[in-house]
This record gives C-alpha cells, structure tokens and sequence, in this order.
C-alpha cells in the first residue's frame, strides 16, 4: 500500500512541507485537514511524484514511487486533482472512458465500467452531454467517475487520492460524493481525501491528519482530532465539539 516516510517538500529555499509520515490502509479513508497554505495539497503532490521531495521516500507496496511506470502504476493509483479541465467538447462518456486507458479490458467491459462508475458519481444523467457545457460542479462528479474508473471495481491494492472532491458541490452532492468515495473504500482500496469541512470530515474519514504550517498537527481518528483546542490553534477558531444525535461522530459547531 501507499506509504510516505518524513517527507520533506521545498519550493526554492522555503520548506513548505516538513515531517510527514503516514501509510494508507485497505478500506480505510483518510482525511487532511488544514488551513489555507497548511500543505494539503503539497502532500497530495507529493505522494503521487509530480512533486520532487527534499527528503524522505515515498513507496507503493514497498517499492518506491519512481519505480512503478506507465500502466502498472496506473492501474493502481488514480489521482483527482484539485483543479481537473478540458477545453475540448468532448462527451461526459468519453472524459469518464479516459480512465480507462491504463487497462485492456475491450470497449463493451470499458462502456460497462463507465457507466457503473458515473452511478456511483452520480453523473449517470449526464451521459450524452457535452463537457464544456457542464456546470463546474458536474464537471467535478465527471472527473471522480473518471478517477473511479480507472480502478474500477477497487480493490485492496488500489490507492485513490482526492483533492477537496467536494469544493464545487452543493450540499447534497457534497454527501453524494462521499458516500461514493467511502463505499469505494469499502471495496477494499485505501483512499486519501483533502477537505475543508470538518463535519464532512467527521463523518466520512476513519482517520484525520491535521496540517499546520506545512507539519502534522494531530494524526488520529475523528475524536482524537477534532477538539476544540487543536481547531483553535490551527484555524484561529472557536468551537463547540458535540456528539451527532444519531451517528455519533463530533459535531462541529463555531461558537
């Protein structure tokens, strides 16, 4: 599985990533929290290669990164960045079909996995729609089917990571669009997710690592990190932490 040892990230001289230590489980979601400039997206960065480390290492089933190329990495490890766009009128079929290129499966498996993808995406109404004229949040649940896709159906050797999957959604899709990353991780793959709500986080993630200043804060489950104090120190917020009435997670609520 994924695993990163004291990675260290630089832009220039200026360190922008420092200390981080973590490893992805099967069927396990993990969340990064953090403000604004914290180094989720750094992270995100660097564990998949586009970004070169100052040290530490970065190893798929214990091999390093750099050493699984073309297709055999593909098929393992599906990326959704945070900004995900195409100037070309292709269809939603086709932008979901590119995460099928890693694999030989024939076009009649491929347009099967498509569309299973785009219903776990919720994108299934959008089949035969132009992309340039979609709106940005459907174009987001396009780009989470295609990213589905490519490791369609999951497994225990798969890796997905996502970054803020959920920034364009509204509410409801924002739901949507977890619960289909939390069954995928039921599936067996393990999953990194980047978000900026802590409720969503609270329900969804079975652990959270919690960034400030480009260094993990807390690493733990839900209720080991999302406290009022620790929020405070690294949001500059107040909190009430409470208990959801019917599932039982931290509730966060600003004073």
């Amino acid at each position: 599985m994924l695993a990163a040892e004291n990675l260290t990230v630089k832009r220039g001289q200026q360190v922008v990533l420092q200390g981080v230590s973590l490893a992805l489980q099967p069927g396990e979601v993990l969340g990064v929290l953090g403000p604004n400039g914290a180094g989720k997206s750094t992270l995100l960065g660097a564990l998949n290669g586009e970004l070169p480390l100052a040290s530490g290492s970065v190893s798929l089933d214990g091999r390093a990164l750099e050493q699984w190329q073309g297709t055999a990495r593909a098929r393992r490890l599906a990326v959704l960045p945070q900004s995900s766009s195409l100037n070309f009128a292709f269809s939603v079929e086709s932008v979901v079909g590119f995460g099928r290129l890693p694999h030989d499966s024939g076009r009649q498996r491929d347009a099967e996995i498509i569309a299973e993808a785009m219903a776990a995406a919720d994108a299934s109404h959008l089949a035969g729609r132009s992309y340039l004229a979609l709106s940005g949040g459907e174009r987001q649940r396009v780009h989470l089917a295609r990213v589905l896709a490519q490791l369609w159906p999951g497994g225990a050797e798969q890796v997905l990571l996502l970054d803020e999957p959920t920034s364009a959604l509204d509410p409801l899709h924002q739901h949507t669009t977890l619960q289909a990353v939390r069954e995928f991780a039921g599936r067996g793959a393990a999953v990194l997710v980047i978000l900026h709500d802590l409720n969503l986080a609270a329900r969804y993630c079975d652990r959270l690592l919690l960034l400030h200043d480009g260094r993990p804060h807390l690493f733990g489950t839900p209720d080991e990190v999302l406290r009022a104090e620790p929020l405070r120190q690294v949001f500059g917020l107040d909190v009430l932490v409470q208990r959801h009435p019917e599932r039982g997670h931290p509730l966060i609520v600003a004073r």
